[in-house]
């Protein structure tokens, strides 16, 4: 059986919790989040507690079991707490602006990028050099943080680039860097 499956998921006093027709419903201080459960995956309300079941032991489900429960779990911590992932951009005369709900990002381009937020996710600069996207759904949060990335992804050589949040970026030697013989 999936070990991460089959731990409950405490439901805070302040979640309510609607299971019905296959989909799972969320809400929260936060707001509302929706997933729809896939086939022969169930979950039931215990107490103050979430469990997630399969019908059967087949490959396929097995799989999905912890998937769901982790997913399930996400979507109470995004209804209380939220999720929030940063970016951080490295160059000499890169910067990010806020311009309404939008940012503007000057990353070495000959013009300005500017980022749409998807729905349910708000962005903010701090300073010039630090985007934080917030959101409930950490998928959402997720993809729009690798969206923005890929926008200018860091340079193997120098290092300048958009990056994630404490990401740890290997530089590779250049062409002198190998006469040396590192």
């Amino acid at each position: 059986m999936s070990r991460v499956g089959r731990l409950p998921i405490p439901v805070p006093k302040d979640v309510v919790v609607k299971i019905e027709n296959g989909e799972v419903i969320v809400k929260g201080p936060k707001g509302e989040l929706r997933r729809i459960l896939g086939i022969d995956i169930s979950v039931s309300m215990e107490k103050d507690e979430l469990i997630v079941a399969r019908a059967n032991d087949n490959r396929d489900i097995r799989a999905l079991h912890g998937l769901t429960r982790a997913l399930v779990a996400n979507m109470i911590t995004g209804v209380t707490k939220g999720f929030e992932k940063g970016i951080e951009i490295v160059g000499v005369g890169y910067r990010a602006q806020k311009a309404g709900d939008k940012i503007m990002l000057n990353v070495g381009y000959s013009h300005p990028v500017e980022v749409v937020p998807m729905p349910g996710v708000a962005l903010t600069v701090e300073g010039t050099t630090k985007v934080k996207i917030t959101g409930i759904d950490k998928e959402v949060v997720g993809l729009m943080a690798a969206k923005i990335k890929a926008i200018k992804p860091h340079d193997a050589y120098k290092g300048k680039g958009l990056r994630y949040a404490g990401e740890q970026v290997r530089l590779k030697p250049g062409k002198a860097g190998k006469a040396i013989g590192k």
